[in-house]
């Protein structure tokens, strides 16, 4: 029985969107290859099939160049980490962003520039939000 269609990308197909959106177009090869330069060695037909996956999945699209396929992102790096974001807070802290922030607060290792530039962000948003 296959697994169920997932709403968000798996792990590898993660990975490949990383490696797409740095440098879009790749053919299969130049895909396989900075996956490998990562660390993740993978046979040349298991990065087919998971290419082919998520052009069915509507993360990629392929075009053809010559003999050669080429993928690129059809869905851009903020839209699909604001997706994942948005379900992880509403998964794991019941849609609350003030839980996930002093979650982050009290686990994240902040140093003053991280804290620096934090509070430049709060207060804009706190700006924002008096208009």
């Amino acid at each position: 029985m296959p697994r169920p269609r997932s709403e968000h990308p798996t792990e590898l197909e993660l990975q490949i969107l990383k490696v797409l959106w740095d440098k879009p177009p790749q053919t299969v090869r130049e895909v396989r290859q900075s996956l490998a330069t990562a660390g993740r060695e993978l046979a040349h037909t298991s990065v087919i099939t998971t290419l082919n996956v998520m052009v069915r999945k509507e993360y990629l699209t392929r075009s053809m160049q010559g003999k050669a396929c080429l993928f690129s992102p059809c869905v851009s790096r903020d839209v699909a980490t604001r997706r994942m974001l948005d379900d992880m807070v509403a998964r794991v802290f019941d849609g609350s962003a003030r839980a996930v922030m002093l979650n982050l607060f009290d686990g994240g290792d902040l140093d003053a520039e991280d804290l620096k530039e934090l509070r430049r962000l709060v207060n804009q948003k706190a700006k924002e939000r008096q208009k």
